[in-house]
């Protein structure tokens, strides 16, 4: 492969020795702990994790839609043990079509988008004679065949004269459009295909377009593309802890560092990047208290998605400030205020000890996250005057007991008499959920939401770099109490 720096860059500069050497992360075993999952997820094969089958969201048409639709009936089909229950998932797929004609007949519909893409790869690399409108057009078909399949053989080989393309369209900024459906192509260019020379080649570009256009969109699309070419394209951890200071300086500033004073949409995207980035960091100690100021500071804002965003990252402060309890650790050498139990005392959970302060005025916090939790806005809709109150009755009682996730629950179940815990999940079929009980699982899980959209099912099923990232799928129990049914988010609606 072509050094992609040379081309994106036009410039000498080699590419920088952590990130040829880094080594890829294993899974963090510890329960509150997040698995560094970037570079390590670069495995060119499809993982097998996720059998279950997975819910598939609506997507942008009718042809893109049912050709998922197919791939997964096939899975599942050939999963099936019996041919009555093959049988039966055909028909909760498809009302029409038997099984010899799924499984024997090439169905054009599932090929098409193949085809489709190779013309957009050989459209967008040979830009000669293009048109504005051609490109847009062009771009928009490319990301929507990206998000709806999984297409890491579609482009492998072509992923270093893709990026330049999409860079071109980048720092020429001919139009909004462009510029925003470029970053858009480059961001689930670097989920399906990763690599350690992206991220260099395209992070200075990329700053460019927040700092110096003139389009607050495009400067929003390009903050959140900076966080995926910094989560999967190779950064090192001083190259994170770097992007981090950066985005925190556009939250701090209120939009002012990059030429966008109280534009509420950079700085909800940096402080979600920034929230995504720092899950990939085991220790925050140095950069917990700086960061929390300024978080709290933008609890005041007048933006519900600013206010919310804020607070997810100081609920994730808190629960990064603290670590399992290990064998090793002396009796004597925490004092008892520091160390928390299960409330349930389930087996297998083990007690956390605080590592650090993650802010010194929690009591102060405490106050500004109850008024929030009971919110009366004039000022606002009355669904953001809920939207505030629910996340905000979340994240004050997830600083005060750091056990807890996401809607926590205190009511005790009638079948089992423990508490029902955290409550968000994301449905998967009928016959399993993926559990959302920690603030680093929310964050990631919506940082890829945010690229993926409707695409998230089909690439937590087909790539391992999206599995890896949140590999936390679990089977749902075979019997569940309406109340637990209605505390699943439908990822499709919202």
């Amino acid at each position: 492969m072509r050094d992609l720096r040379r081309q994106a860059l036009e410039s000498g500069k080699t590419v920088s020795r952590k990130a040829r050497s880094r080594l890829s992360t294993p899974a963090s075993s510890t329960p509150n702990s997040a698995p560094p999952s970037r570079a390590a997820s670069r495995s060119r094969a499809v993982s097998s994790a996720g059998s279950e089958e997975e819910e598939v969201g609506n997507l942008s048409d009718e042809t893109s839609f049912r050709s998922v639709f197919i791939q997964f009936a096939l899975c599942s089909i050939r999963r099936a043990q019996t041919p009555l229950a093959a049988q039966t998932l055909l028909t909760s797929y498809f009302s029409t079509n038997s099984i010899d004609e799924l499984l024997n007949g090439d169905n054009p519909v599932t090929d098409a988008w193949r085809s489709d893409l190779a013309d957009r790869i050989q459209e967008l690399i040979d830009r000669k004679r293009s048109s504005v409108q051609g490109r847009e057009k062009c771009l928009a078909i490319y990301a929507r065949i990206l998000t709806a399949q999984y297409a890491e053989e579609e482009i492998r080989g072509k992923e270093a004269e893709l990026v330049v393309a999409f860079l071109k369209s980048i720092k020429a900024e001919t139009s909004e459009r462009e510029t925003i459906l470029a970053t858009k192509a480059l961001a689930m260019t670097v989920i399906t295909s990763p690599s350690d020379l992206i991220y260099e080649a395209v992070c200075g570009p990329l700053k460019r377009v927040i700092c110096d256009s003139a389009s607050v969109p495009s400067k929003t699309a390009a903050v959140h593309c900076l966080g995926t070419c910094t989560f999967f394209g190779g950064a090192s951890d001083e190259e994170i802890l770097e992007n981090m200071a950066y985005l925190l300086e556009i939250v701090a500033s209120d939009g002012a560092f990059i030429e966008a004073q109280d534009e509420a949409g950079p700085v909800v995207a940096a402080l979600e990047e920034w929230g995504s980035l720092s899950t990939l960091i085991d220790d925050l100690a140095e950069e917990s208290e700086e960061a929390a100021e300024c978080f709290v500071e933008q609890l005041s804002s007048n933006d519900a998605s600013v206010q919310i965003a804020a607070g997810e990252n100081i609920a994730l402060l808190y629960e990064k400030s603290f670590r399992p309890l290990t064998e090793d650790d002396g009796a004597t050498e925490f004092d008892e205020d520091d160390i928390v139990a299960d409330p349930d005392d389930i087996h297998g959970v083990p007690k956390l000890v605080k590592s650090y302060d993650a802010y010194r005025r929690t009591d102060i916090l405490k106050d500004s996250l109850a008024e929030l939790a009971s919110l009366h806005n004039r000022h606002m809709s009355k669904k953001e005057v809920k939207s505030v109150r629910t996340n905000f009755a979340d994240i004050l009682h997830s600083v005060e007991y750091p056990t807890h996730g996401p809607r926590y629950r205190n009511t005790i179940s009638n079948k089992s008499g423990n508490r029902y815990g955290s409550g968000m999940a994301v449905k998967i079929h009928k016959q399993g959920v993926m559990k959302i009980d920690k603030w680093w699982k929310l964050h990631r899980l919506q940082a890829l939401r945010k690229v993926l959209q409707d695409g998230f099912v089909t690439h937590y099923e087909s790539n391992p770099v999206v599995f890896e990232s949140l590999p936390i799928m679990i089977t749902a129990p075979a019997h569940q109490s309406k109340a637990e049914k209605t505390r699943k988010i439908n990822w499709e609606t919202e």
